[in-house]
């Protein structure tokens, strides 16, 4: 019998376990589905091989362009190997249109362009609902430095380059996305990657000819099955084959 495995953290959405060799870590992918600060919360059949194949998908394709992030390897259909970091304790949003809320605070109707990307940030903390916090106070508590955060910007502008181009090509349009940034240590030096996943979930994806929802937002508006909006993403980047219509886990490569 394997032994157990050491849990690290568990998050809404993944594990962390003890990786397998020095300074790694197992990302595990779980099908819970949570929305609103965890208010609405579900179990969403094939979500987390799905998000598991989709995050190695987008990050290998960030490492052939030379954005580094943690990702080494897939180990199996929900599990990746990825290195440890230290998080910094924000999520980086970048807004290429108005969505969600920061149409609300603004007024803005979902689906305006925006002039150009915006990146924001919000202070990850569960119990006070993660709040968009300014530049001005990330430096003041200590979270990140002026320094750290323009290679953020920088980081977060790369991904979004990426991205935007990666989903045009198969018909999407990327609304916006939230990454997470984590600290290695090399010898003496420090550098920031991208860390926790890159995914439906943490995207907001249109159809570009329908406006058809194609993320987390169709759990959260109830407008239809998450598996079958995510499956539909796979499949258009040639993840799942051409006519697959549900998820069939022995399909994922």
């Amino acid at each position: 019998m394997a032994p157990r495995r050491k849990k690290i953290y568990e998050g809404k959405a993944k594990v962390l376990y003890e990786g397998t060799e020095p300074g790694t870590l197992v990302q595990y992918f779980k099908d819970d589905a949570t929305a609103f600060n965890a208010q609405k919360k579900a179990v969403i059949e094939g979500k987390g091989v799905l998000n598991n194949r989709l995050s190695e998908f987008f990050m290998n394709g960030l490492t052939n362009i030379g954005v580094p992030n943690h990702f080494i390897r897939r180990i199996n259909m929900r599990e990746q190997l990825i290195r440890q970091v230290e998080i910094v304790p924000l999520e980086v949003i970048v807004r290429n249109f108005a969505a969600g809320s920061l149409s609300k605070r603004l007024g803005l109707e979902e689906g305006t362009a925006l002039p150009r990307p915006i990146v924001e940030y919000s202070f990850k903390n569960d119990e006070l609902g993660d709040p968009m916090v300014s530049e001005e106070y990330i430096i003041a508590f200590g979270w990140a430095t002026q320094q750290d955060l323009d290679d953020i910007v920088s980081l977060a502008l790369r991904v979004n380059d990426f991205l935007s181009g990666v989903f045009f090509g198969v018909g999407i349009k990327l609304i916006d996305f939230k990454i997470e940034i984590g600290r290695v240590w090399d010898n003496d030096f420090m550098r920031l990657i991208v860390a926790d996943e890159i995914s439906p979930d943490s995207c907001r994806l249109w159809d570009l000819k329908t406006g058809q929802k194609l993320d987390k937002d169709v759990f959260r508006r109830d407008l239809g099955n998450l598996t079958d909006a995510y499956t539909e993403v796979a499949r258009r980047l040639g993840l799942m084959p051409a006519n697959t219509t549900s998820l069939k886990p022995t399909a994922i490569n």
